[in-house]
């Protein structure tokens, strides 16, 4: 019988906008069962890359958020040690591992990258599931036109979005799973 599919909702913190000229500086997952248990959290705060330096732009944002940086900031690890602890993880959930992100293609990049780089393989794969693509074809919407606020409120449970890696990563990972409920609901109509 084949493996269930684990939903890993995964937030990145970084300093810029691409790996390797900037630095990923927290990362956290939460897996899901489709139905909406959480199986397990991952989240590790980094090291900066040698050579690599802060976007000023990300910089800019990041002293509006002092609390956010303070936290990203506490019990560093070299990204050598958290990469290959979070591939064990991963390997150690009761699925195949589906990584989730809000936005993907920022997130999945730094992880992947950082993956490769540092632990030499994706239990991903090379691929990411997108929320706010999945939210489009949910609702039959346009994609830019597809924003949280126009998505319905039922899809939000009551949990914080602090810019703290776990805690988004729990918050869009109950969102995914409620919207999976919502399609669930909508095919068997």
């Amino acid at each position: 019988m084949a493996r269930p599919e684990i939903y890993v909702s995964t937030d990145v913190e970084a300093d810029g906008p691409i790996p390797g000229p900037h630095s990923m500086l927290s990362f956290a997952s939460a897996a899901y069962t489709a139905d909406k248990q959480l199986v397990s959290t991952f989240s590790a705060n980094l090291k900066t890359l040698p050579n690599a330096e802060a976007h000023p732009d990300t910089q800019a944002w990041w002293e509006k958020n002092p609390e956010a940086w303070s936290l990203c900031r506490k019990d560093l690890q070299p990204p050598e040690q958290a990469m290959t602890d979070y591939v064990t993880w991963l390997k150690q959930l009761p699925g195949k591992p589906v990584f989730v992100g809000y936005p993907a293609a920022y997130d999945f990049m730094f992880v992947y990258w950082y993956l490769m780089q540092f632990a030499g393989e994706s239990p991903f794969s090379h691929s990411a599931l997108d929320i706010k693509t999945f939210a489009m074809a949910v609702l039959n919407t346009e994609f830019r036109g597809t924003t949280k606020r126009k998505m319905p409120k039922c899809w939000f449970d009551p949990l914080p979005h602090t810019h703290v890696a776990l805690d988004d990563a729990l918050e869009q990972g109950a969102m995914f799973c409620n919207m999976l409920g919502e399609r669930g609901k909508s095919s068997q109509r």
